[in-house]
Formats: C-alpha cells, sequence, structure tokens
C-alpha cells in the first residue's frame, strides 16, 4: 500500500485539522453516491479511507510515523523498524554491539535486545525443521482485526433534534442504516461495530466510524441544549400585546406577547429545546423567543399623524444613559 500521507496528498507534518479537512475533500469528490458506476473512483475511495483510518487516529499516526506499523496499519517485524545498514554509511551509529568493537549492523537497536532477533530467527528455523510451519512465523498468521472505514454524513437541523435514520452507500455499494440520536450535536461520530474492513485469519471487522455534520437552520439557533430565535412582531402587537404562533422544532405554539413589548425582549419556553444529554428521555432544554418590533415596509401617512400627535404629549428618552464625555 502507498504511504497514507501521499494518498492524502499532505505533508508528514500536517496538522490532524489539515488532515481531516483533506481527508473531507477527497471524500466527497470520491464518494460512490457522487460517482456511480465508476470503479476507479471506488478503489480510490476505499484507499483514501484506508490512509485516514491511519492517519485520522492520533495513536496510529504516531505508531506509522515511528515505524512500528506499515501503511496497512499491521505491527512491522521487531527490530527491522529501521531496515539493514552496514558500514559506516550514514546509518551508522558507532555504538558498541554485542560482540564488542564500535559496530552497527542495523537491526534497529541491536545493542537493546538484540538477541530478540535470533531467538525469532532461530526458533522459526526449530519451527519449520519440526513441520510447525514455514511461513514467516506465528505472527504473520495471528487473527488480525479489520481496518476502520470513515464516512460523513450531513443531515438536517430539525432531524438532528429529533432524531431520524439515513442510508449510507458504502464504496462496495452494501448499504448501511444509521439511527441518528435526537439532539446528536455537530461534528459527533457514530460508530457501527463491525461494518469497517474484514479481518484477516478469522479476525473480527473493523468499525464503521461515520462523522455527522448539522447543517445551519434558517432562524433556529442551538446553544448547547438551548434553542434561539429571533421572532418579528408588529408595532401594535408590541404595545396592545397579543397571542402569536410560534415555530418550534415540535411545531408552531401560540404564545403570549406582553403589553408594551420592546424589541429585545425574550420570552422563555420551558421544555423546548433539545434533548438533554445523559438526562432522561423527556428532559430537554428551553427555547428562547427575542421579539423584534417590525414596522410596516412601506411608510405610512396615518401612522405618522398618529405618533406625530402622540409624542407631542408623551415625548421620552430612551438613550439618557448612552453618553460620552
Amino acid at each position: 500500500m502507498r504511504d497514507p500521507y501521499e494518498v492524502l496528498g499532505v505533508a508528514r507534518g500536517v496538522s490532524q485539522d489539515d488532515l481531516r479537512k483533506a481527508y473531507r475533500k477527497l471524500a466527497k469528490e470520491l464518494h460512490p453516491d457522487r460517482n456511480p458506476d465508476n470503479a476507479k473512483a471506488a478503489e480510490r475511495f476505499k484507499e483514501v479511507s484506508a490512509a485516514y483510518d491511519i492517519l485520522g487516529d492520533a495513536e496510529k499516526r504516531g505508531k506509522y510515523d515511528r515505524g512500528e506499523i506499515d501503511a496497512a496499519g499491521q505491527p512491522r517485524a521487531r527490530g527491522f523498524q529501521g531496515g539493514f545498514r552496514g558500514g559506516a554509511g550514514a546509518g551508522a551509529r558507532g555504538g558498541r554491539g554485542p560482540f564488542g568493537g564500535n559496530a552497527d549492523f542495523g537491526f534497529g537497536g541491536f545493542e537493546n535486545g538484540g538477541e530478540d532477533i535470533f531467538d525469532e530467527i532461530f526458533g522459526q528455523m526449530r519451527r519449520t525443521r519440526s513441520g510447525a510451519g514455514a511461513g514467516p512465523g506465528a505472527r504473520a498468521n495471528r487473527p488480525m482485526r479489520g481496518a476502520d472505514r470513515h464516512f460523513n454524513l450531513k443531515i438536517g437541523f430539525l432531524d438532528a433534534a429529533r432524531g431520524c435514520k439515513r442510508r449510507l452507500t458504502m464504496p462496495d455499494a452494501k448499504q448501511l442504516d444509521v439511527t441518528i440520536p435526537a439532539g446528536l450535536v455537530d461534528g459527533q461520530q457514530i460508530r457501527l461495530r463491525h461494518q469497517g474492513d474484514a479481518g484477516r485469519n478469522g479476525g473480527e471487522a473493523g468499525d464503521a466510524l461515520i462523522e455527522v455534520t448539522v447543517e445551519p437552520h434558517p432562524f433556529f439557533t442551538r446553544q448547547g441544549d438551548d434553542i434561539h430565535l429571533e421572532l418579528p412582531v408588529t408595532l401594535d402587537e408590541a404595545v396592545l400585546g397579543a397571542k402569536i404562533a410560534v415555530p418550534t422544532i415540535d411545531g408552531m405554539v401560540a404564545v403570549a406577547v406582553p403589553k408594551g413589548a420592546s424589541s429585545g425582549t425574550t420570552l422563555r419556553l420551558k421544555g423546548r429545546g433539545f434533548p438533554l444529554k445523559g438526562g432522561a428521555s423527556d428532559q430537554r432544554g428551553d427555547q428562547y423567543v427575542k421579539l423584534k418590533i417590525v414596522l410596516p415596509e412601506k411608510p405610512n401617512s396615518a401612522l405618522e399623524k398618529l405618533i406625530e400627535g402622540w409624542v407631542k404629549s408623551h415625548k421620552y428618552d430612551v438613550r439618557a444613559k448612552y453618553t460620552v464625555e
């Protein structure tokens, strides 16, 4: 397999955030839903997902950078991470070997436990002579867990609030039904056990890891488990008070606007927010409705005359505190 950094088109020192952005861009371009019947794109999508499975996990990325695992995520043979280095070239370290003298035979730390190499080599020779197998050793035949697969999924604001089901198409055309829990947070990851790559030598399959993006709503915003809404009201509704219909994630509800309400007056609708994380199924945040007085779009002469007559005997100062010396 190719170097995961090369597959994702990023430098080795790239941040995890920029790495994630590069992966998302490629996954979006290569996704099977956008490239139906395109075997080349499907194979490339699979390669990109496998590369991100290594580098997207900080622990795996560290192991890869240190040479402890290969590009497929499999452990490298102990003691050979550095490759063979002989003589006094660029790889020579000049430390003392196990037989004395200043020599480095390139076995990646030969002086610290180099005897393990010979134990492994001669142990394998003994197993081969005894008929216990002639392959690269028992380690190569042990069960290996399959790689995780990474996916991105977009849902609407109301779907995140209420919960929903979505169908996800895998690179091999297999379809998975994904349950989105009510109250899901933007960027939250959903794990589907054993829906990743198949394991080796009887090992369990990897998982499907789905990162969910919640798209913004035209007028609702989320703050924690609460929902905020700026709602326009007419001049007469603010002055005289009124019962108005207010949108919530559960539908429209009737709310009383108090007499003399000003722009910025905030009404609280208890229990109309998102489900509380870790709380009971019926526990939810609140919805806050901020009123905004909106005048008619076109000037109204009758309203102007009314205000002109009223202000002569009811003049008041709303900016008395807004002064700078």
